[in-house]
């Protein structure tokens, strides 16, 4: 188990730089969309959303996969030659690819105006963020390629840190000296613009983006091929019900929507923050047969991303009013039931654990296809059949529906094509023991106490504390656990009492 250990120790020290980027970047883009929502009505916050939701699935579709073929691949390669023909075959496709779907939404651009708009500078707004898509598309690359060399720091200082902070300085500052809507999609453009700009600077301090090449593409496009779908599906899995709640009800309600959507996501960061490096360091055991270890990391990091992430979940379905309120204004606390039905949707994710990464690592991409068809279907149907009569808490219904069934689909393939799966005894006994412990104190709580801007964190903390202590006063501790608390230890800064000595003691 000490190699073992070595692999977790290599993936927790990535992720702290990974929390803080993950981090960064989803306050940015709350704070973003805050400053939307509380300078425009929900109707015009509504529009937003639509018109970035469109440029979300047009980027995902230009990718065809390679943005995980990419990392994939080039984890495996030590020859410079290797690395940048995986690189380059991968942008000029995908290049390729978002110019024709740029120009197809360009030229059907009144069409879809009419369809999912009502205001009159949506036409602009929506252009905007199609010219956007190829610009997107060359920086989710230029990350893919730095995710696979595994560098961390680059992606840290520009994707996560020069990004958002870019949209927000520029949305702010075209606010300021009286642009209207279309400030949005202009500060979109030129910080993705500008971000891909350092991407590549960076990049080419690592490897030469200029010189021979060996494209691999056979390899590359077999392995992406199955993907093109199931990225195109995981995306529309996520904005589906944004396109489709503005189709059927009002822009309005789509902003009220999108209000709860993003918090709820937020409750995917502890994952993300572990999905980074994932990818590759799981590749390399697979390349290597080190199936065992494989099972042994994706059983930890699941049990500690469960734990990092139940105290938000259980703020957002107890108190959900009071965390719309706090971020978005009382004109968006409507939305509070929303939030708290998304919030049982996304949190099965972190409790599956990074289910769809490892089916991607060992090469089950074909297995990921069937999965995400099933559950759009279904996504889709529950849509159709919930928005007309409930609006967005129906979208809410049929999304959080889907996110349980996906997450449920993918863990039993796994089982089934491998072997592995998060439970054990010890994941088993926390999975029991936070809400039974948290739950009742949370409703408790939620009977005398309104949260405010002060109160959230403290509440978030203490519940954390506690949840901690439950889990391990349970026996919910294995000795493998010691590199997560050295991560917690230092992430906050001082010793949890006795753990440590707990953990050895177990280990005996």
């Amino acid at each position: 188990m000490s190699e073992n250990n070595s692999h977790l120790s290599d993936l927790l020290s990535s992720s702290v730089l990974i929390v803080l980027g993950v981090a960064v970047a989803s306050v940015g883009r709350l704070v973003e969309r805050m400053i939307i929502a509380q300078r425009f009505s929900p109707e015009l916050y509504g529009e937003v959303t639509i018109a970035f939701a469109i440029m979300t699935v047009g980027t995902t579709i230009s990718l065809v996969g390679l943005n995980d073929g990419i990392p994939r691949f080039v984890s495996r390669f030590e020859d410079d030659r290797d690395v940048r023909g995986v690189w380059i075959l991968g942008l000029v496709v995908s290049l390729a690819v978002s110019l024709v779907i740029s120009l197809v939404l360009l030229l059907n651009l009144e069409l879809i105006t009419d369809a999912l708009f009502e205001t009159e500078t949506s036409a602009e707004l929506v252009r905007l963020f199609v010219l956007t898509i190829p610009v997107s598309v060359g920086l989710t690359v230029g990350v893919s390629a730095l995710r696979g060399l595994e560098n961390t720091r680059y992606k840290l200082y520009t994707k996560d840190f020069l990004h958002p902070g870019l949209r927000i300085v520029l949305l702010v500052g075209l606010l300021g000296t009286g642009f209207d809507l279309l400030s949005v999609g202009y500060a979109y453009f030129v910080a993705t613009l500008g971000t891909l700009v350092v991407v590549y600077l960076l990049s080419n301090r690592l490897v030469r983006l200029v010189g021979p090449i060996r494209t691999h593409a056979r390899e590359l496009l077999t392995y992406s091929a199955p993907l093109i779908v199931t990225m195109v599906l995981s995306i529309l899995l996520t904005r589906m019900d944004t396109l489709m709640l503005a189709d059927m009800r009002t822009s309005a309600e789509v902003g009220v929507y999108n209000a709860a959507y993003p918090l709820a996501n937020s409750l995917l960061m502890v994952i993300s923050s572990f999905g980074y490096l994932y990818l590759p360091l799981t590749s390399r055991l697979d390349a290597d047969g080190e199936h065992d270890e494989i099972t042994e990391i994706y059983r930890i990091t699941t049990k500690w991303i469960y734990v990092f992430t139940f105290p938000a979940f259980l703020v957002f379905t107890v108190f959900p009013g009071d965390v719309l309120s706090i971020f978005f204004g009382q004109q968006y606390v409507g939305g509070g039931i929303a939030l708290a039905i998304l919030s049982v949707g996304f949190f099965t994710s972190a409790a599956a654990g990074r289910n769809r990464t490892t089916l991607a690592a060992l090469g089950y991409t074909k297995s990921i296809l069937w999965v995400d068809v099933v559950t759009l279907a279904l996504n889709f149907g529950l849509n159709v059949l919930l928005i007309p009569g409930y609006g967005f808490v129906g979208a809410a219904i049929a999304s959080a529906g889907a996110y349980v069934l996906r997450n449920v689909a993918f863990n039993v393939v796994l089982q089934l094509k491998s072997g592995i799966n998060p439970l054990s005894t010890y994941t088993t006994r926390t999975y029991l023991v936070l809400p039974l412990v948290l739950f009742p104190v949370g409703i408790l709580a939620s009977n005398w106490l309104t949260l405010t801007a002060v109160t959230l964190p403290v509440f978030l903390v203490l519940s954390g504390i506690l949840g901690l202590v439950a889990v391990a006063l349970t026996g919910s501790l294995q000795p493998e656990d010691g590199a997560f608390i050295e991560f917690i230890e230092g992430a906050i800064g001082m010793e949890v009492p006795g753990i440590q000595r707990y953990l050895r003691a177990r280990g005996e």
